[in-house]
């Protein structure tokens, strides 16, 4: 009972004093490992985002870049053939190059749907082929390995 007891203090105390011991820094330096660890991964983040800044920055560059050219290219394509869009009214119909290039668009949709279709029931044949071989060999290695 009374080594209970003292074991029961004990741990109680102990409980008590580890936050207080936790709290004091007057007593440790920082530094060692963890601010070596701390140092490095503040670089490597600072960097990070140095980096990540520059992308964005070069990224937005050629997208400007990039849609001037195309929007030359359009206004160019519209002098050269003289189809343009109008404002739209009653009567009109969408033509010019915007329809042009939504033909274009939709064709090639529909010719990468089928290509990819055919090559998706191509592999489904492959496979199931396949697993019918499969099945067929365990069942033949079964029947050839019954026990007695």
């Amino acid at each position: 009972m009374r080594i209970t007891m003292v074991l029961a203090t004990a741990v109680v105390l102990g409980a008590i004093a580890a936050p207080l011991k936790a709290q004091d820094t007057a007593a440790t330096k920082p530094g060692g490992l963890n601010k070596v660890a701390h140092n490095v991964s503040k670089t490597m983040k600072k960097a990070g985002r140095d980096t990540k800044a520059e992308v964005h920055r070069d990224a937005s560059k050629t997208h400007q870049t990039l849609t001037k050219a195309g929007n030359d290219t359009k206004a160019q394509l519209k002098r050269t053939t003289g189809l343009t869009t109008h404002s739209p009214d009653a009567n009109h119909k969408p033509g010019g190059v915007n329809k042009l290039a939504r033909d274009v668009s939709h064709t090639s949709k529909t010719v990468g749907a089928k290509a990819k279709h055919s090559v998706k029931s191509a592999s489904g044949e492959v496979h199931r082929d396949l697993t019918k071989a499969g099945k067929h060999a365990k069942e033949v290695v079964k029947d050839s390995v019954k026990k007695p």
